[in-house]
C-alpha cells in the first residue's frame, strides 16, 4: 500500500527563506500569517488530509463514481464523509475573503496546503478546487447580487461550483461552441447545449452546485468574441436564500478515463436551464482567463504534488527492495543483495524527482505570493510587477509542471520495476492520475503558445525583460559566494541561453510556425531558468544558515547538494532547448498529412 507524508519542513523553508514571508506582515491578511498561525495550517492541514483524504484515494480510484437512471450521481464510499469533515473544519476558506466566511489569509498559504490536499487524494482535491475557479471569477466579475447569493455557501464549501467550457465539437477554440442563451422577460437568460468534461459536474457533496457556462446571445459573432458567461445553479435560489425548484440541467454520462476515477468527469446537458448573465454581455472570454488562470496555477501544482506521492514511495521501495549488488563492491554483504539506493541509475531517477520536487515547490510558492502580491502589494509599481510575473510563469508553472510531474510519476513507478505495474502497489494510479494534468486547463501545447504566442510580446516585453534582470541580478549577486558561484554561473549560462532563443523567435516572425515548432522547447527552457533560480535561493538560505550555525545541519547539505544535482545535469539541458527552438519549423511542416499514414 502506497504511503504519504506531507513536506511540511521543506514547505517551511521555503516560505520563510524563498518566498520569506515575514518581510509582507504589513500588505492585507498577512499579519494573521504569523510563524505560529502557519506552522499550525501546515501541521494540521497536512494531519488531516494525511488522516482523512489519503487513506480513501486507492479504494476510491478502485471503485470511481456512479450515475444513476435519474441523473444523480454518487461519489465513492468514504469520499462524502471526507467532504462533510473537509468543510467543518474550514480548510476550504483559507484565502477567500472574510466578506464571504472566507479566513482572508494569504494565497501563498493556501497554496501550500493544496499542494498537501492534491498529494494525499488528486481527485477529491477537485471538487472545491473547481469551486475555487467558479469563486475567483465572481469576486471579480459577478455583480453584488450574484456574489452574495452565492458566494458564502460556496466558499464555506456548503455548495459546489463548476466551469462548463468545453463542448463535443471544440475544446481550445472556444469561438465554435454552440451553446446558447436566450434572454428572458424576467432578466435570466434560457440555457440550452452539451457541455463535456466538466470536473465536479454532479455529485452527492453538496446541497447545491453553482454551473458558470459559457455560451451565445442571440445575434454574437461566431467567434470567441461572442462569448458570454452565465451563472446557472443546479438548484434556483429563492429570495431568501433557501432552494427552490431544479433547475433543467443534468448530467447525461460520466465519461470513462485513464484516471481520477473518484471525480465525477460528467457530460451536462442544458435544456432550458435558467442562467444570469455574469459580467458584460459578449465579454465572457475576460471571465473565462479568470477562471482558467487560476485553474492552472492549480493544475500546475497538481504536476507537483502528485509527482510528490509517487517519489515519496519510490524512495521508500528503494531503500527496501534487494536486487543486486553496488558496482563498487557490496554495500551489505551479510545480506544476499543491496538495496536499490546503491545503483546509480535509480539514484539518477530520485535525484531527478527530488530536484525538480523542491524546485517546483518553490516556484509555486513564489507564484503563490505573486498572486497575493498582484493585488495587495503597497505600490502600483509593486502591484504591476507581481501581475507581469505571474502573468508570465501561470503557464510555465502548468506546463512544465505538469509536465515534470508526469515524468517524476513514471520515474517512481520505474524504480518498483514489475511491481509498479501491479495495481495493488499504487504506482500506475499516480501515473494515471498524472496524465491528465498535462491535458486540461488548455494542452500544455495551448501553455507553450500563450507563452511565446502572447506573453512574450505583452507590452513590449516588458513581463520577461523584468525577469531576465531578476535572474541575472541574483546570479551576479551569487557569484561572489564560494557556496553558490558554480550554480551562479551555470544559471547565468542558462540564462543566456534563453535569451537568445527569444531574441531567436524575435528574428523569425516572418514566419509563424517557428514560433509553433519552438514553442514548447521554449516554455521548457523557461522552466529549467525559473526553477534554477528557485535553486538559487534555496541554495543561497541553506548555506546562509550552515555558516551561521542555524537549522538542521543534515537538512541543509542535502539542500546544498541538490542545487548542486540540478546545476550540473538539469541546466546543461538549457543548451539543447535552444538549439531545438534555433531548429525552426522546416523539418516539422514539410511532409504532406498522406505521409504520416501506413501503406
Amino acid at each position: 500500500m502506497p504511503q504519504y507524508t506531507p513536506p511540511v519542513r521543506d514547505t517551511r523553508f521555503v516560505l520563510d527563506h524563498v518566498v520569506k514571508l515575514n518581510g509582507y506582515t504589513n500588505l492585507p491578511g498577512f499579519a494573521a500569517a504569523t510563524p505560529d498561525m502557519v506552522d499550525a495550517v501546515l501541521e494540521e492541514g497536512g494531519r488531516f488530509v494525511a488522516e482523512v483524504l489519503f487513506p480513501i484515494n486507492q479504494s476510491g480510484d478502485q471503485e470511481g463514481c456512479t450515475r444513476h437512471a435519474d441523473g444523480s450521481v454518487t461519489t465513492p464510499r468514504g469520499v462524502k464523509e471526507a467532504y462533510a469533515k473537509f468543510v467543518e473544519s474550514g480548510w476550504g476558506t483559507l484565502s477567500a475573503p472574510e466578506e464571504f466566511g472566507g479566513q482572508n489569509m494569504p494565497h501563498v498559504i493556501s497554496t501550500a496546503f493544496q499542494e498537501y490536499m492534491i498529494s494525499s487524494n488528486m481527485a477529491f482535491a477537485m471538487y472545491p478546487g473547481l469551486a475555487h475557479g467558479a469563486i475567483a471569477a465572481l469576486l471579480v466579475k459577478g455583480s453584488p447580487e450574484q456574489q452574495r447569493t452565492y458566494l458564502p455557501k460556496m466558499v464555506s464549501g456548503q455548495w459546489g461550483g463548476t466551469m462548463n467550457l468545453t463542448e463535443p465539437q471544440c475544446g481550445t477554440d472556444l469561438g465554435l461552441i454552440k451553446t446558447k442563451a436566450e434572454p428572458q422577460a424576467d432578466g435570466s437568460y434560457s440555457i440550452t447545449g452539451t457541455k463535456i468534461f466538466i470536473s465536479a459536474g454532479e455529485h452527492d457533496l453538496t446541497d447545491n452546485i453553482i454551473h458558470l457556462v459559457l455560451a451565445k446571445t442571440p445575434g454574437a459573432p461566431d467567434s470567441s468574441k461572442g462569448i458570454s458567461l452565465f451563472v446557472v445553479p443546479k438548484f434556483i435560489v429563492q429570495d431568501d436564500g433557501s432552494l427552490g425548484a431544479r433547475n433543467a440541467v443534468s448530467c447525461g454520462s460520466i465519461e470513462h478515463k485513464m484516471g481520477i476515477h473518484a471525480n465525477a468527469t460528467c457530460v451536462m446537458n442544458y435544456d432550458g436551464a435558467k442562467g444570469w448573465l455574469v459580467g458584460e454581455e459578449m465579454k465572457g472570454l475576460a471571465a473565462m482567463f479568470i477562471m482558467m488562470n487560476a485553474a492552472r496555477l492549480g493544475v500546475g501544482l497538481q504536476g507537483l504534488a502528485v509527482g510528490e506521492t509517487a517519489y515519496q514511495n519510490a524512495v521508500i521501495y528503494a531503500g527496501d527492495r534487494r536486487q543486486g549488488r553496488a558496482l563498487t563492491g557490496a554495500a551489505e554483504p551479510a545480506e544476499k543483495a543491496d538495496p536499490l539506493f546503491v545503483h546509480p541509475d535509480v539514484r539518477r531517477m530520485l535525484m531527478h524527482g527530488k530536484a525538480w520536487l523542491e524546485g517546483l515547490r518553490a516556484l509555486c510558492l513564489w507564484g503563490g505570493l505573486l498572486v497575493d502580491l498582484e493585488e495587495k502589494a503597497a505600490s502600483e509599481e509593486e502591484r504591476q510587477s507581481a501581475a507581469d510575473l505571474i502573468g508570465l510563469l501561470t503557464p510555465v508553472i502548468k506546463g512544465v509542471g505538469t509536465d515534470k510531474g508526469y515524468e517524476i510519476a513514471t520515474n517512481a513507478q520505474q524504480v518498483y520495476g514489475g511491481h509498479g505495474y501491479i495495481q495493488e502497489w499504487g504506482m500506475e494510479q499516480y501515473v494515471r492520475d498524472a496524465r491528465i494534468a498535462m491535458i486540461y486547463e488548455g494542452t500544455n501545447g495551448v501553455q507553450a503558445m500563450d507563452l511565446v504566442g502572447r506573453k512574450l510580446a505583452m507590452n513590449g516585453g516588458r513581463a520577461v525583460q523584468a525577469f531576465f534582470a531578476l535572474v541575472a541580478g541574483e546570479c551576479a549577486a551569487a557569484k561572489g559566494n564560494p557556496a553558490t558561484a558554480d550554480l551562479a554561473s551555470r544559471l547565468e549560462k542558462a540564462l543566456g541561453e534563453m535569451q537568445a532563443a527569444t531574441m531567436w523567435f524575435m528574428g523569425n516572425l516572418s514566419n509563424p510556425n517557428n514560433i509553433g515548432a519552438g514553442a514548447v522547447p521554449y516554455m521548457h527552457l523557461t522552466g529549467l531558468v525559473a526553477v534554477g533560480l528557485m535553486w538559487l535561493r534555496m541554495a543561497s538560505a541553506a548555506a546562509r544558515l550552515k555558516a551561521a550555525g542555524e537549522g538542521d545541519a543534515a537538512f541543509l547539505d542535502a539542500k546544498l547538494v541538490t542545487a548542486r544535482f540540478f546545476a550540473e545535469r538539469m541546466l546543461p539541458e538549457a543548451g539543447s532547448l535552444r538549439r531545438q527552438i534555433e531548429g525552426g519549423a522546416d523539418a516539422v511542416m514539410a511532409l504532406p498529412p498522406e505521409m504520416f499514414r501506413a501503406a
